[in-house]
């Protein structure tokens, strides 16, 4: 039968012969293309399946103080994750996994079990090698691990809002971290590796890519000024009851900030029970009414202006001026009815302040207060820095021009306070602001006539030396000079101040032989002894001031003749030399 219709259609048997002939040659091709012509295909699609790319962590930039000491490094630690798929296999080893881990069996298996179709998920991070080893070699089936950087801060709290930290990833979160995040971050690197289909190393190829480190950060910063300045705050913040306080060190030549310190702070490597005001860098992000401190940069418009010097009388008495219904009162007993411009200063008058600043004008102490950043953004750059508030108006009436004479109505931040000070301690000269270390002399401006500068120099040590000065602020051996001053607290929700809620602050500079350094003292909310400038933060400025002068090897300028013929030449103090 098959011969007989092979006989009849000899056509069909040659066709499916022919069809089969050209599969044939069309298979042979396609070997012959593949492992000869076309052999990156093969090789491409094995890798696909074998070959992987594993990232080489890059550790961030060492950041410093001025003096190379750490204060953020990268440590490497290892993290452990796992193959939820792969683990379903052995889960009579879960129980001593969690163990090894220190984590509660039932949680552990619960978990595995609720991620059984995931190819990846963490276990724990941030181990140390030794810690991460030892579960590695319980050789669990679908268990890994991974090298990685942490960053730990040697100096811990002390440096905390400065530095700041980074998170889990190693990026950058709060301070300087996130600030110079591109800076410090490093780039990772690639590693060529063979694994097989449960994703097991089989080989280690190459690197395909070198890691890049993040390149180092100098901040200008002196890590014994700062724990110097950190333990005195602490103290205050201590002895006063206060509720927080804020410390900060200037170069008035370099405009470096040699310290900048908080109360409360946090441990950056012990973040667990963190509280959201600990965080807070008060120095830069809480603004506050400068109050008396003020004084000291409307003296310097009213001598800027001509219209008045030192020597120039104004009549005080009797402690109070009416303005419509608004009564500017003098809080202490003055001197006498008429006081000169230094004792006006020296006795914090407002009385004598405002009618300074009704003759040269509301606008004339904006001006000056602009010129020397007050209400100006500092160009540091930092996270969450606020600029505060100068007020300006078309019509400057008595009753704005009083209050900024004396402090209120407008609002700073520690550091554009401190930055203003600088600006009298330099003759007149502004240095721009810098956290970061400088090696050459900054260009300045001359935004105060030297001459005044000089002038306000002289009656703001008077203010810290005269019999009636503010004698707790004095720095043995040295002349300094400052102005203390209180504010009263705005109540949040409502016009107005709060009820016996102050801030209590002094701003000085020494010493007066060369001014070199300026601080600023704030202490929020004192509730025991008082809450005077005056009496809460000029002893901090005395005992910060003193350890800084000390510290940087400063000779004195205060001794007695005797003294000064018998004392030898100065020798510098050792870092856990400087008490205050």
């Amino acid at each position: 039968m098959m011969k007989l219709e092979g006989a009849l259609y000899p056509w069909r048997f040659r066709v499916v012969l022919g069809l089969l002939a050209l599969m044939v040659g069309a298979i042979a091709w396609r070997i012959v293309d593949l492992q000869v012509v076309d052999r990156a295909f093969l090789k491409g699609q094995g890798d696909a399946r074998s070959v992987r790319h594993i990232p080489i962590p890059a550790h961030r930039g060492l950041i410093t103080d001025r003096n190379g000491e750490p204060l953020a490094v990268s440590t490497p630690v290892t993290t452990l994750w796992a193959n939820a798929k792969e683990m379903q296999q052995a889960k009579a080893q879960w129980p001593s996994l969690a163990a090894a881990l220190g984590q509660d069996p039932k949680v552990l298996s619960e978990r595995l079990q609720a991620q059984a179709n995931k190819e990846f998920i963490y276990l724990v991070r941030g181990l140390t090698p030794e810690q991460g080893q030892s579960v590695l070699d319980l050789k669990v089936p679908g268990v890994y691990g991974i090298e990685e950087f942490r960053r730990f801060y040697p100096a811990g709290e002390v440096t905390a809002h400065m530095v700041g930290f980074t998170d889990i990833d190693d990026r950058g979160r709060e301070g300087v971290e996130l600030a110079y995040d591109e800076w410090l971050a490093g780039v990772a690197g690639k590693r060529q590796v063979i694994k097989d289909r449960r994703g097991r190393l089989i080989k280690d190829v190459q690197v395909t890519k070198n890691a890049k480190a993040g390149k180092p950060l100098a901040l200008s910063i002196d890590l014994r000024l700062q724990y110097l300045a950190n333990r005195e705050l602490r103290n205050a913040i201590v002895d006063n009851g206060a509720k927080a306080g804020s410390l900060v060190i200037m170069d008035v030549k370099t405009g470096e900030i040699l310290a900048m310190v908080n109360q409360p702070t946090y441990n950056p490597n012990n973040r667990r029970n963190l509280q959201p005001a600990m965080m807070r860098n008060r120095a830069m992000i809480d603004v506050f009414e400068p109050g008396s401190t003020m004084k000291a940069i409307s003296m310097s418009a009213a001598l800027e202006s001509g219209r008045w010097k030192p020597s120039d009388k104004v009549e005080v008495y009797p402690g109070t001026l009416q303005l419509g219904k608004y009564t500017i009162r003098d809080v202490s007993r003055t001197e006498g009815p008429v006081l000169d411009l230094t004792g006006i200063l020296i006795n914090s008058s407002n009385v004598g302040m405002s009618k300074i600043a009704f003759d040269i004008g509301g606008e004339s102490i904006f001006r000056l207060a602009q010129k020397i950043g007050l209400g100006q953004d500092t160009g540091l750059g930092f996270p969450g820095e606020r600029v505060g508030n100068l007020p300006n108006y078309r019509e400057w009436r008595k009753a704005e021009t009083a209050t900024l004479s004396y402090g209120y109505g407008l609002s700073v931040t520690a550091i554009q306070l401190v930055h203003a000070f600088s600006v009298l301690a330099n003759n007149g000269r502004m240095a721009p602001l810098t956290l970061i270390k400088t090696d050459k002399a900054p260009d300045t401006a001359q935004v105060i006539p030297e001459h005044v500068a000089k002038t306000i120099q002289g009656m703001l040590q008077q203010v810290i030396e005269a019999p009636r000065g503010v004698f707790r602020a004095q720095v043995p051996a040295y002349h300094v000079a400052g102005k203390s001053g209180t504010a009263r607290k705005t109540s949040v929700g409502t016009k107005g101040y709060a009820e016996n809620s102050y801030r209590s602050l002094f701003a000085g500079f020494g010493p007066m032989s060369d001014p070199r350094y300026a601080i600023v003292v704030v202490i929020d909310e004192p509730s025991k002894a008082g809450y005077f400038g005056g009496l809460v933060s000029a002893p901090v400025f005395s005992k910060v001031m003193s350890g800084t002068l000390r510290l940087m090897n400063i000779t004195p300028d205060n001794l007695p003749a005797t003294q000064q013929a018998a004392t030898a030449p100065v020798v510098p103090v050792q870092a856990n030399g400087g008490r205050g």
